[in-house]
């Protein structure tokens, strides 16, 4: 039509552009990194195609500042952080693809493999940063000048964090807890599902996940029921009334105790007389079982609905707290004409 079509071969363009760019952010799994990605790739390529990012670029670096010898610019902190940016994601790749290599290895303990894993994450993420500043023309030896400003910054600011990282490592290398264990600690029972370089994440049986620091397990007492083996002991109180047959409760007790599957055979359980109390005699039953990550509250019930059955089925009474109340009577003398009847406030035992 003998119209001017630039304008329609920029629009064009920009469409393309636009396309290529929507479809290469969605091969990124993570959303955010994804739009980050498409708006930085996007805006370099909307000034390329106007014929803009010349110009730009040199608006960039010509916005600088010298610091000592090395001089700032703009356009250097960009090329910093896109480095940056690209080399962690890589790092993080290669570090997922060894920590798999590492968990696959059938001679090394869960905490060995986990130590192994952040240590090598720990050192591609050192490496990543220390290629992104060298790349922008930064020397590295002008980090020398901060190092004593980060010791300061160690040593009072991030006093817990660096606390936390290193006990956690002591965790990983002696091993006194790792992932799978059955712990209590700090007011917490559960299963270690996880163990980080700042906390580890403990799972109780409600579900819940708690994240405790792991100066907690440095500093505090943990007890590990999973450490050398995973057999426990537990007790539970039962009361039989005194009119009862105190040796038929102990058998049917022991009965019950056999009943359940969780609880072991050997060692066997045992049921002691532990006191003669106001209302009744004490028996305590006392069982292992083999797998307390599947918890303690469900074996005992299983035990006690066992023995309530086996109580009433052959006549065992389980008594409740009571009192004798014994009244005595006295003459009373005093009181007006009634000197026979007690006043209404005569007392009683």
């Amino acid at each position: 039509m003998g119209w001017p079509v630039q304008l329609l071969n920029i629009t064009v363009s920009l469409l393309t552009a636009w396309v290529v760019i929507r479809v290469a952010s969605q091969l990124i799994r993570d959303p955010v990194w994804g739009k980050l990605f498409a708006l930085t790739a996007w805006l370099v390529a909307a000034l390329n195609i106007l014929g803009l990012l010349s110009p730009a670029l040199m608006l960039l670096d010509a916005a600088s500042i010298n610091v000592g010898d090395v001089r700032i610019s703009a356009l250097t902190i960009i090329k910093g952080v896109v480095t940056l940016i690209l080399l962690l994601w890589l790092a993080s790749i290669t570090s997922r693809l060894l920590e798999q290599r590492v968990q696959n290895l059938p001679n090394l303990t869960p905490s060995v493999q986990v130590l192994i894993g952040k240590m090598i994450k720990i050192i591609l993420v050192t490496i990543a940063i220390l290629a992104a500043v060298n790349a922008v023309g930064i020397d590295l030896t002008a980090l020398a000048v901060f190092s004593g400003a980060v010791g300061v910054g160690l040593g009072f600011g991030l006093q817990k964090v660096v606390s936390n990282f290193v006990s956690g490592i002591i965790l990983l290398l002696d091993r006194s807890v790792k992932p799978g264990d059955t712990i209590a600690v700090a007011g917490y029972y559960g299963r270690i599902d996880s163990l980080g370089a700042r906390y580890a994440s403990v799972i109780t049986r409600d579900g819940v996940e708690h994240l405790i620091p792991n100066e907690e397990f440095i500093t505090t007492r943990v007890e590990n029921w999973s450490y050398s083996n995973q057999n426990i002991r537990l007790r539970k109180m039962v009361g039989v009334h005194y009119k009862s047959d105190i040796h038929k409760a102990r058998d049917l007790c022991l009965e019950g105790a056999a009943e359940v599957d969780r609880i072991l055979t050997d060692p066997k359980p045992a049921c002691l007389l532990r006191d003669f109390n106001d209302s009744s005699v004490d028996l305590e039953v006392r069982f292992w079982i083999g797998d307390p990550m599947n918890g303690r509250a469900n074996v005992t019930s299983e035990l006690l609905f066992n023995i309530w059955d086996k109580f009433a089925e052959h006549g065992i009474e389980i008594p409740y707290p009571q009192r004798d109340l014994h009244l005595r009577s006295s003459d009373v003398t005093g009181f007006g004409d009634d000197a026979d009847s007690p006043p209404d406030d005569a007392s009683s035992n």
